[in-house]
């Protein structure tokens, strides 16, 4: 059996030669039956082990000389359960999250820096028990990362289901609050798999506060969870307080753009100033006022900031989708390759408030028994500053990764590395945590501190020939108590 699994490892090997691949062939997995197996058979053909999967007995194994001959001297010796070549795999992924011309970043850099890509797959599938109402100009349902999650809408107006979008803004606000992640085309939402009610508000003279109120009780009323509002003017209403008194009353969240107008005197902007009262320095409130950070997580000049301010989102050069009704206006053009739809840049804190509303409906789906209040907690407790408030950033950048951690209960800690020669480049990540520290063991022997307590995500450790080192990463928390652990990174100098 064993020889007829080395003949067709040779066979695949081949073939992947035969067609070009023959540059990925050095990785091999090994599957093992423990631990000290794996090691044992390390010893007798040498390669490093890039990663493991404890729960299935499988290696990650780069070889250090020819894939063949580490196969020949591994495959029959105990406790080997298999040799094979890694096989390729393609995704379906989001033309937006792939890197820019001349450019390590992704197109849709915002999903990334707000760590909205380290959020787990079930949590993103189970905020399809949500509704994210998008209160706007209405949306084009062509539109290919819209018409994917079969959004309903409604005209606050004429009071029928005909959304369409002239002006483009709504188009924008929708894609990036609840687009679809998984249509293989155009760029990824913030929510999930959320599903999207779009109400238009917007007639041709622009809208008013009673629009917005008739919205909001008409997404109340429909099963809307979360309300985005990217709209903000300087003065309230005693209607535009009693529709949100009335989405309170019934547990939903509502999210408001901060405004644009920092340069402009910096006024205290309605809704989000109910949302995030004026004068509660981030504290309380019924909702979350979201202004704009840019690509280094610092206020955007324009966006409105003071004692309103709950928390902060990429707000600069936001990709979004744009409405094929609509002219490209304010939206910097960009091509996605595969994608038929119409894609474009667009800043502004209306950009930046879908993000967390698509966030707030991943940290209810991670935990439905939370309160629309209980929601908006966890998103400053765990933003960017979370330890403290400041007028320009509220709570920090959303960290759409953490939130969706702490609501499900969980911190969680890995780590990996690459031999180098005499040293190991180890990179850690966690959730829930608010600093690490590596641990490792040689030989057998007692753990000791590798890199002492850090925030920083990566290390170089110099490593002794001819011995062997278990890394281990530790999550700690506020107090720099250890709260979570790794599983063990197994590296052998040779």
């Amino acid at each position: 059996m064993r020889n007829r699994g080395l003949v067709a490892f040779v066979a695949i090997l081949a073939a992947a030669a035969g067609t070009g691949n023959a540059a990925a062939a050095p990785r091999l997995s090994v599957g093992y039956a423990s631990q000290h197996a794996l090691s044992a058979a390390l010893r007798r053909a040498h390669g490093t082990i890039v990663r493991r999967v404890p729960a299935l007995h499988v290696a990650e194994v780069r070889p250090e000389g020819s894939p063949l001959s580490f196969a020949a001297r591994i495959a029959c010796l105990p406790g080997i359960r298999y040799v094979q070549p890694l096989a390729a795999r393609s995704s379906r992924a989001e033309p937006g999250l792939t890197t820019g011309v001349g450019s390590s970043l992704p197109l849709e850099w915002a999903y990334t820096a707000t760590h909205e890509d380290t959020v787990p797959a079930d949590v993103k599938s189970a905020a399809s028990a949500f509704t994210i109402a998008v209160i706007d100009t209405g949306a084009d349902f062509t539109a290919p990362d819209l018409a994917a999650k079969a959004a309903t809408g409604f005209n606050a107006h004429s009071h029928t289901t005909d959304v369409s979008d002239l002006n483009g803004h709504g188009t924008f606000v929708a894609s990036i609050a609840a687009g679809s992640e998984t249509n293989g085309e155009g760029i990824a939402g913030f929510g999930g798999d959320a599903r999207l009610l779009v109400v238009k508000a917007f007639s041709g003279g622009g809208f008013s506060d009673v629009d917005e109120a008739t919205a909001i009780v008409y997404a109340v009323d429909h099963g809307a969870r979360i309300i985005n509002l990217s709209l903000a003017g300087p003065r309230s209403s005693t209607t535009e307080r009693n529709a949100v008194a009335y989405a309170a009353s019934h547990g939903v969240l509502l999210v408001a753009a901060a405004g644009n107008d920092a340069l402009n005197g910096n006024p205290v902007e309605y809704p989000a100033a109910l949302l995030q009262p004026a004068g509660s320095d981030g504290v309380g409130g019924t909702g979350l006022a979201v202004g704009a950070s840019n690509g280094a997580g610092a206020r955007a000049p324009f966006s409105s900031f003071g004692s309103f301010l709950s928390l902060v989102a990429p707000g600069v050069d936001v990709l979004g989708a744009v409405s094929s009704a609509a002219p490209f206006g304010a939206f910097q053009p960009v091509v996605l390759p595969g994608s038929a739809g119409r894609y474009g840049y667009g800043t502004g804190t209306s950009f930046a408030a879908p993000q967390v509303a698509g966030a707030a409906a991943l940290v209810w789906a991670a935990n439905p028994y939370l309160t629309a209040t209980g929601v908006a907690g966890i998103l400053k407790q765990t933003a960017s500053s979370s330890a403290s408030w400041t007028p320009e950033l509220g709570f920090g950048v959303v960290d759409v990764g953490a939130a969706v951690a702490r609501a499900a209960g969980t911190s969680t800690v890995a780590i990996e590395g690459v031999l180098a020669r005499k040293a190991v480049r180890l990179t850690w990540h966690g959730h829930g945590v608010s600093a690490f520290r590596v641990l490792v063991s040689e030989d057998g022997g007692r753990s000791r501190v590798a890199v002492g307590t850090t925030t920083a995500t990566s290390a170089v450790v110099s490593l002794v020939t001819g011995h062997r080192y278990v890394f281990t990463v530790a999550g700690l928390g506020p107090d720099g108590a250890s709260v979570v652990g790794s599983a063990p990174f197994t590296v052998a100098a040779r």
